[in-house]
């Protein structure tokens, strides 16, 4: 009895922190998400050529949004990761549009693309109303991922896990669009 007792307990406590684990990472699975398939900001990006691109003609392709500054650790530390995601899915139909924040310097920003030869669309908010637009996005990195009929599937506060990144797109690029 005793030995059966002894064998119980060593499965239970293990069962039981695992049904703790699992009942919080739900809870905040529900509690952060972001409302399913909420319409993304009509804005237009000014680009540090100078082009303008309405967020309309994104339209049919699934688009990454990623709001980061040059003076941000975790920003400079992602856009690796960021350049191959872009390179792996660009070809599927994946637009990416980089924007630095309305405090990082407009020379710092092409300094940094030019040097790191960033391959995606790099835009300034001058402004900050394409951050404002975006839900009032003041923390960096933040990263917003958009079907192609321009609807919000998923924001990334921080770095994200480029693995669920990665499927996420899989998913979003499979998809085709409504209109």
């Amino acid at each position: 009895m005793a030995q059966e007792n002894a064998a119980r307990a060593r499965w239970m406590k293990p069962l039981i922190i695992g049904m703790v684990v699992a009942a919080l990472a739900i809870g905040g699975y529900v509690t952060m998400r972001e409302t399913p398939l909420a319409a993304a900001p009509a804005v237009t990006f000014v680009t540090i050529k100078g082009e303008k691109i309405p967020s309309q003609s994104l339209r049919g392709k699934v688009v990454m949004v990623n709001f980061w500054a040059t003076s941000c650790v975790s920003c400079v530390r992602e856009m690796p990761q960021m350049v191959e995601t872009y390179n792996k899915f660009n070809s599927q139909g994946l637009e990416f549009v980089a924007v630095a924040m309305n405090y990082d310097r407009p020379d710092h920003v092409i300094n940094f693309a030019e040097k790191h030869k960033l391959p995606f669309t790099v835009a300034l908010d001058s402004g900050g109303d394409i951050a404002k637009a975006f839900n009032d996005v003041t923390m960096t990195p933040t990263t917003f991922v958009i079907d192609r009929d321009g609807n919000i599937i998923k924001r990334y506060v921080g770095e994200p896990d480029f693995a669920a990144v990665h499927l996420l797109l899989q998913g979003a690029l499979a998809q085709k669009a409504a209109g």
